[in-house]
């Protein structure tokens, strides 16, 4: 069986996330975050734009990773993807109310500083 590995990376300045937020607000929230990221986000409190930021990276990340599997590249929307940490406080994802059969493994990887956010996705492919 021959399997495709495909990798995704995005940067982004946390700057921007946070004038988006400032600006428009739940429209903006809404329509990138899922309840479960916007919750686990505003815990963060003074750090919350850093971790916005980070999931927004990781959407983008995804999206660049699985992209050439996509017929149509608007076949999936931001909201279903979902960044959520396990136990151990490891993010991974977690596809909502769409199936990307070929996929068998996606991993990433979200870093932050103060200024930026960064993510790198992995996905292996049947």
């Amino acid at each position: 069986m021959i399997m495709k590995i495909s990798c995704g990376t995005d940067i982004i300045e946390i700057k921007r996330i946070k004038e988006s937020i400032e600006e428009l607000g739940d429209k903006f929230l809404n329509h990138v975050y899922t309840d479960k990221e916007i919750k686990y986000c505003e815990s963060k409190k003074s750090q919350k734009y850093q971790h916005y930021a980070a999931r927004f990276a990781a959407k983008e990340a995804v999206f660049k990773a699985i992209s050439g599997r996509l017929k149509n590249k608007y076949a999936i929307g931001w909201k279903n993807i979902e960044v959520i940490n396990d136990e151990n406080g490891r993010p991974y994802i977690y596809f909502l109310d769409t199936e990307i059969k070929e996929i068998e493994e996606i991993d990433i990887s979200i870093s932050h500083c103060k200024a930026y956010a960064t993510a790198n996705v992995v996905a292996i492919f049947k």
